[in-house]
Parts: C-alpha cells; structure tokens; sequence
C-alpha cells in the first residue's frame, strides 16, 4: 500500500477493465467455488492408519470419507464421488493399482496417491503410468503429503475448469463461428440472428481483429444465402490501380496485362454475399461507382459493353470511425447510409476480458487439431497473465499468442513460460491503482474495493473472492447489502 496526494492507494493484481458486467452466473461457474471443501477418500485396510491418516487430512480443510478395501472403495467412490483418493497399493481384496486403474478408466478428473510400506522403483514406474498422481511410501511424510494435496488440488480444480470449458464449448459456447458468453458477446449474437434473417445491407464496425469476418461470416452462414457463395474483399489490401478490376471485373484486353477475362466479386458473390473489409480504405473516386451498383444490381466490367446483373447482400466492416471519416473526405455520406441499415459494433476484447478462457480454449483445440498436439489448456498463473493484458490485438492477437503456445508447449499444459516474452514481462508492468481519498469511512473503502475488483475480473466472485481472501458467500452478501442502500 502506497500513499498518494489524494489518499490512500491500492495496488491491485492486472489491469482494470471498464465492463464490470463482463460475465453470465453462468460464465461464473467456470470457476470452482474458493469456499468449496474438497473431498477426499482414504484406502487403508489398517484402522489406526485410516484413523491418524484421515484426522491429520481433516484438519487441513479437507473432507474425509474411508475405505478397508477394493470393494468399499468403490462403494464409496459411487457414494461420495470423492475429488481425491489416496489409497494403499496392498489391500485384502486387490491391489491398490487395480483401483487406479479403474478410477482412471472413469475419465472423471479425479486424482489419486499411492502409498506403499515397501516401495520399490518398478511400482512407482507402474503408478504413474497407470495415472496416478504422486507415489509415496510409508512412514507418510506429512509435510509432503500436504504440500503434494495441495497442489492436487489445485491441479484438481484446473482440471475441472477446463473440463467446464470443454463442456461449454461442445455445447457451442457462441454463434456460428463467434466465440463468447459476455453480455456484450449476447447483444452481437442477437443482433447477428436478426440480419440472418434478412438481407439488409450492414455495416460492421470494431478496431481491428475483433473478428469483424467471422461476423459477418456467421451472418451468411445462418441466412438463407448460405449454399451460396461467400466472397471478401480487403478494400485497404488491394492496390489501387487493381481495386477497380477486382470489384468489377475486366474484360480480356481491358489493360495491360488482362491476359483474359476475370468476373469481380459482385459476380463472384451472385445469390451470396459480399463483404467488403475496411470500406472506408477505398478510394474516394471509386466510391460513387460502388454506390451505383448497390443501387442497380448491375455492374459492367472494365473494357466491358454489357451491364451483369446479380443478386448479392453486401455487408461492409470498416476499423474507423465512420462520421470522422466522412468529415475528413475519406467515405462519402451516401454510400454510408446505402451501407448502414444495421450496425453490428464488435467489442473490443478488454471490455469482455470474461470470455478470455472460453476464447483461450477453443484455440487450444484447434490448434491441437492443426499441429497433432495434445495441449490440456492454460494452467492458472498462464491464464491470469492472459486475463491481465489489455489485448490491443484484440481477438486476432489472443490467437496468435495461444497458436504459439500450444506450439511450445506440446502436450499437457501452457505455463507462463510458454506465453511470449512480451506477456510475461506484463507481470512487472505497474498493477492498476484505486485511491481512497482521506476520510473515506472503512466500509465505504471495503466497499470500493470489492467493487472495483469484481470489475477486474469481469464480475467473476470466486475470483474476485480469491483475490481479496474472502468466500463466495460474503462477496454476494455484500453485493446484496449494496443493493439494498
């Protein structure tokens, strides 16, 4: 904590955001509750080792369920559905391996430690092959024992998020190609399935690598234009002197070098749609003749006689501005109107930092898919160095920094270490700061804290919990206080 000319100041982990409805409840439940006890079964066919083993776990935090044998502890598992099993590797009915090995085959997520009097180096090989998370031999080392339940269980909560992620994702965690579960994200896709159903001329609008061709992908792709081709254009990637050509086609002999006839993309587009990326890029000279089309439906090619006719939706997607852009002579007024019937205005990723992991996941996939790796997901400290950066890249950017990382890291998870330096280096940028001015009461300072918090991390309250030490159940009593003023 650091004093300032206006009060006291707060340094807080990341970077603010300006969203703080970034998150559903149902984004929320990605993460496991902080104030969820996690639970753990004890195989050991000695009742004074089950007795020390559960009382020393128990009085760590965790929830204790026993078993003698093979048998009882998978009654136990069917009952309890514990989060971790620590079990013995000799057992009256079985080997404690027969039970890994069928916990493992259940795919559920659950971890579990053997333990052993008489340790050898062929079984601990044998345990973690078999799954199992750590091997460990008697007299318990309990100091490890915590350190190694600990860190299970953080591992165990990671796996179930990207578990959640993964679910989510195979339930279709979007729209057609978008990605998302923000309030913002919802208002696009609401948006997106209205246009779907119309053939309405729209303009698309957000800083660059929004996504701003995926929305207007996803807008054909659930129209009735979707069997029908779907061509784009980059107006500000074509040279000048070919713009023309491209939008219009040429005729054989129309200029130099038309070795033969081309049709431009309105026919490319006849019955589909076009889309026509970074509008406001096009020359200003061309723009009437583009107008005139929209109006007519007909084109005539360079060098060409004959007007051809098509049916296309355009949809158009400009970075800028578009009022600076026709105060500065850049766009014409008419076209603009011609082209906006709708606006579509794609957010910008630091206002949904919330759909970062949901994001972050789906390129995990494919990714594995594109380079035959077996990436699991993003380990904590990797995601909040995601959740932390201000993404001027926005969506494009996140993919890139994601494709990299799989790439590196090859199998299981992406660590810090695997994210570009630039990211890591983000770690010692300066956190954002929140001043309480001098005579702020405690509980009005609590409550700009927490408020101020749960904005930071896009509303999510176990996070928000996490950070500032509380439970989930004080955050939402103190929201429900707040409410109430």
């Amino acid at each position: 904590m650091t004093a300032s000319p206006a009060g006291t100041t707060f340094a807080m982990p990341g970077r603010l955001r300006t969203d703080p409805r970034a998150l559903t409840a149902r984004q929320e439940e990605i993460a496991i509750p902080q104030d969820h006890r996690l639970s753990v079964l004890v195989v050991d066919d000695e009742p004074a080792v089950r007795e020390v083993l559960s009382m020393r776990i128990e009085s760590w935090g965790y929830e204790i369920s026993t078993a003698a044998d093979v048998d009882q502890a998978r009654q136990r598992v069917e009952e309890h559905d514990p989060d971790i099993v620590i079990t013995d590797v000799v057992l009256p009915d079985g080997s404690g391996l027969d039970l890994l090995r069928g916990l493992s085959e259940q795919e559920h997520g659950r971890l579990v430690l053997l333990i052993t009097a008489h340790g050898s180096v062929d079984q601990a090989v044998e345990a973690m092959k078999a799954g199992a998370r750590d091997f460990l031999t008697k007299p318990l080392d309990y100091a490890k024992l915590r350190s190694i339940l600990d860190s299970a269980g953080d591992e165990f909560r990671l796996r179930t998020s990207i578990r959640e992620l993964e679910d989510r994702l195979d339930l279709g965690a979007g729209l057609g190609g978008l990605i998302g579960a923000s309030d913002r994200m919802a208002e696009v896709f609401k948006l997106v399935k209205l246009l779907a159903s119309s053939d309405a001329s729209t303009l698309i609008t957000g800083p660059s690598g929004t996504g701003k061709e995926v929305v207007a992908r996803t807008i054909h792709d659930l129209s009735s234009r979707s069997e029908a081709p779907f061509v784009a254009v980059n107006a500000a990637a074509i040279p000048e002197g070919l713009i023309e050509s491209e939008l219009f086609g040429h005729e054989k002999g129309a200029f130099t070098g038309a070795s033969r006839s081309r049709p431009g993309c309105f026919e490319q587009a006849d019955h589909g749609t076009l889309f026509l990326d970074e509008i406001a890029e096009m020359p200003i000279e061309l723009q009437p003749k583009l107008l005139r089309i929209l109006e007519e439906g007909s084109a005539r090619r360079l060098g060409g006689s004959r007007e051809i006719h098509f049916d296309v939706r355009v949809l158009a997607a400009t970075n800028r501005d578009p009022s600076e852009a026709i105060e500065r002579g850049e766009l014409r007024e008419d076209l603009y109107y011609r082209l906006n019937v709708f606006t579509v205005s794609v957010p910008p990723l630091a206002t949904r930092h919330g759909d970062i992991p949901l994001l972050a996941q789906h390129f995990v996939r494919r990714f594995n898919d594109k380079h035959g790796t077996t990436v699991r997901g993003l380990s904590g400290s990797a995601r909040e160095l995601l959740l932390g950066y201000p993404w001027p890249g926005n969506v494009r950017e996140l993919r890139n920094v994601v494709e990299r990382a799989t790439i590196v890291a090859n199998s299981g998870w992406i660590e810090p270490n695997h994210l570009p330096p630039y990211l890591q280096d983000s770690r010692d940028e300066g956190s954002p700061r929140l001043v309480i001015p001098v005579g702020t009461t405690a509980a009005e300072a609590e409550k700009l804290l927490i408020l101020r918090t749960l904005e930071h991390v896009g509303n999510n309250k176990a996070e928000a919990a996490r950070q500032l030490e509380l439970d989930v159940k004080t955050i939402r009593n103190k929201l429900k206080a707040y409410e109430s003023e």
